[in-house]
């Protein structure tokens, strides 16, 4: 891939869905949630060769900045920036195409979410130069993945009948960006064959999205002049402090990609998923004759679909269940039907409102 391409990698989630193994200090992509690695790490892995750790950043918050340079030593320790506070991603587009711009004026830069599995990653890699091929020409450029249900969850994107091809792979003009669609329209999106699910990932020129940001939302590009200016200085922190405190938050889609134009979109080859819950694990762990997944120290006995994570030293016995998911830390236990992890996020809420800190 060109020496030009970089990729910054968006790690400031709190991963509330998937508690008790994901906290405040700990988050989903700092975890081990699916295979031998944190999800930030495999990240990380699956870009390489094609975009080397000299040319990976990390956005970050301030609170996971440390552990996330712990677990990531192949990257320069200032190339994991912590946001003082969260804006939401338009600001934190921003800020990575300053500070990328200043590294390299002709950089491409790959964006992608911290969270997601993907494979095989030598696909993923050609998609990704198909992507900045494509947005060497000015385009915005995002991946969309055929869609594989009628999902409510992830948002959709419209894509032109017709498609160029670069290096084989598919790339589609948008016609319209659709938000998370209820049961019915999700249907009528995926019988329709012309909706791809919006992956979050983005590729284009920094100079390029800088022009847009500044066309479409001249406050945030303003805003963030200083910060770009105090890049390798020793005021850089209190500069990025200073100037992110103000900021109102924005999504990177209604701040630049709903009004933008010109917008491609990557037919996706690899396998995606956002691992959004505990119950996505079922399709990416391996399950014994009943269809029970057993992680870390556990036994079953006459359970079926079943899953049983175990992150301790003490054993975990289950016996007679179905359609159950249990996930054991040291401090707590989680038990929930197979379908109803997505409310694990109301039981962490509901732990906030409490007041324990200590399980959050």
């Amino acid at each position: 891939m060109s020496e030009h391409v970089y990729a910054v990698i968006m790690a400031g989630g709190s991963g509330t869905r998937f508690w008790p193994t994901s906290r405040a200090s700990r988050p989903k992509q700092l975890v081990r949630i699916v295979g031998d690695t944190t999800m930030i790490q495999a990240t990380v892995a699956r870009l390489q060769p094609a975009i080397p750790p000299e040319r990976t950043l990390v956005i970050t918050t301030a609170a996971i900045a440390e552990e996330t340079r712990k677990q990531l030593p192949m990257l320069k320790p200032e190339h994991v920036i912590a946001e003082p506070v969260g804006r939401d991603t338009a600001a934190c587009v921003c800020l990575a195409a300053m500070l990328v711009k200043r590294m390299d004026p002709d950089a491409i830069m790959v964006l992608l979410p911290a969270d997601a599995t993907i494979t095989p990653a030598d696909v993923f890699q050609q998609n990704l130069l198909a992507g900045a091929k494509a947005a060497e020409d000015r385009s915005l450029v995002t991946y969309g993945i055929e869609p594989r249900f009628a999902a409510t969850g992830y948002g959709y994107v419209h894509v032109d009948d017709n498609a160029a091809e670069v290096d084989g792979v598919k790339v589609h003009k948008v016609q319209q960006f659709k938000e998370k669609p209820d049961l019915a329209t999700a249907q009528i999106y995926v019988d329709s064959g012309e909706y791809l699910w919006n992956s979050g990932i983005f590729t284009w020129r920094c100079d390029v999205v800088l022009e847009q940001l500044s066309k479409h939302t001249s406050w945030l590009v303003e805003g963030l002049a200083p910060v770009e200016a105090a890049w390798d200085t020793e005021a850089f922190d209190q500069v990025l402090a200073d100037a992110y405190g103000p900021l109102k938050k924005i999504s990177i889609d209604f701040a630049l990609m709903e009004n933008a134009t010109d917008i491609k979109v990557v037919r996706a080859q690899f396998d995606w998923d956002d691992v959004g819950s505990w119950d996505a694990l079922y399709d990416h762990m391996d399950a014994d004759n009943d269809g029970v997944i057993q992680r870390g120290l556990s036994e079953q006995v006459d359970c079926k679909d079943s899953m049983l994570i175990n992150d301790t030293d003490k054993m975990l016995a289950a016996i007679g269940l179905d359609n159950i998911s249990v996930v054991m830390t040291d401090d707590a236990v989680l038990v929930c039907a197979k379908g109803a992890s997505q409310s694990v996020k109301t039981v962490y809420e509901k732990l906030k409102e409490d007041g324990r800190e200590d399980l959050i």
